[in-house]
């Protein structure tokens, strides 16, 4: 295996032991800057506010949001926990977290709570790196020399801890020489595919065109398509996945033009307890987010709208799911448990 050169653009999410640093994603491109978190409520606020987003950095930073509750005492910490399961809504990662740091502080002093859960929360962050790496060279296994891909939303490195889900395939495959051409889904109404993924791809100088949403059937039939590439913010124990408002959309036109459609996620998006995507919460964000582009109004005064931030996309649809542990191929419930363990 070659090695890893591709790696996050900019250190997105750093943990400086009484603190954690995002980078603040609602500026980019135009911007960079840092918001500083000291608390649980900070960290809640920050994915709350889209500060930082994608369901695997969702949850890291959820740990270190555990992890600075800690140091008030437990009281604090199962506060937290409560705090920030309400943050959001469907990214089921956020949910793994706070369990897996509530179990981390099960049978620990009350002394060697902070630096217990501080150590939990880092090894949290450690494993979701590695992990990113084993979905990068398993999921480029699957793609042909000079593929032309197409992605939506954001599954790059600033939605996860290290190099990215759907996006970390792309990168990496295009360092094997198997991508040509990426086509991004501007992705509205939060437009990540313009100011998120475009911008990471450019950063590793992987050839890209941004295309509206609108365009993703016409340039399926028109500029050979090779590959749907996506990432998952939930996925049922029968392999439904839920992802960004327009994934399923994308999955319906792929199944018509013949075109593989994949998903990458991390076991921590799989959701064992929830027998299938109908039974999933789907966020439904302001209505200004769809009424507004950047503060400016795009519609008559006194318009209204809906925002669904997620839709699901029917396992049937999903020609494999891309995991760590492996490879969830014909994508159902039961090869989906195999895998997941």
């Amino acid at each position: 295996m070659k090695p890893f050169p591709v790696k996050d653009p900019i250190a997105h999410i750093s943990w400086k032991g009484d603190r954690l640093l995002v980078l603040d994603q609602r500026l980019l491109p135009r911007r960079i800057k840092f918001m500083t978190c000291r608390t649980a409520e900070d960290v809640a606020l920050a994915i709350r506010s889209m500060v930082l987003r994608g369901a695997p950095l969702i949850g890291v930073a959820a740990a270190y949001g555990m992890g600075l509750a800690a140091r008030r005492g437990r009281p604090a910490l199962e506060r937290a926990g409560r705090r920030l399961r309400r943050a959001r809504p469907t990214a089921v990662n956020l949910m793994h977290a706070v369990d897996a740091m509530l179990a981390a502080a099960e049978g620990v002093c009350e002394r060697r709570l902070a630096p217990a859960l501080a150590e939990a929360a880092v090894a949290f962050h450690r494993e979701d790196i590695a992990g990113n790496q084993r979905m990068a060279v398993l999921g480029a296994s699957l793609l042909k020399k000079g593929s032309r891909l197409m992605t939506h939303c954001n599954a790059g490195a600033l939605a996860t801890a290290g190099l990215g889900t759907a996006v970390g395939v792309i990168r990496y495959a295009h360092h094997l020489g198997k991508v040509s051409h990426v086509y991004p889904c501007e992705t509205r109404p939060y437009l990540q595919g313009s100011r998120l993924t475009l911008w990471e791809l450019m950063q590793s100088r992987v050839p890209a065109t941004l295309i509206t949403d609108s365009m993703a059937a016409h340039v399926m039939k028109t500029c050979a398509i090779d590959a749907v590439v996506v990432g998952a913010d939930r996925i049922a124990a029968n392999a439904d996945v839920c992802n960004k408002i327009g994934t399923y959309g994308l999955a319906i036109l792929a199944r018509h033009h013949g075109i593989p459609f994949y998903v990458v996620a991390p076991t921590t998006t799989v959701d064992l307890a929830t027998p299938d995507g109908s039974r999933i919460p789907i966020e439904e964000r302001d209505a200004a987010e769809v009424l507004k582009i950047f503060g400016r109004p795009i519609a008559p005064r006194g318009a209204r709208a809906r925002h669904f931030a997620f839709d699901v996309s029917p396992h049937e649809l999903v020609t494999a799911i891309v995991t760590e542990r492996g490879i969830v191929s014909p994508a159902n419930g039961r090869n989906l448990k195999r895998v997941v363990g």
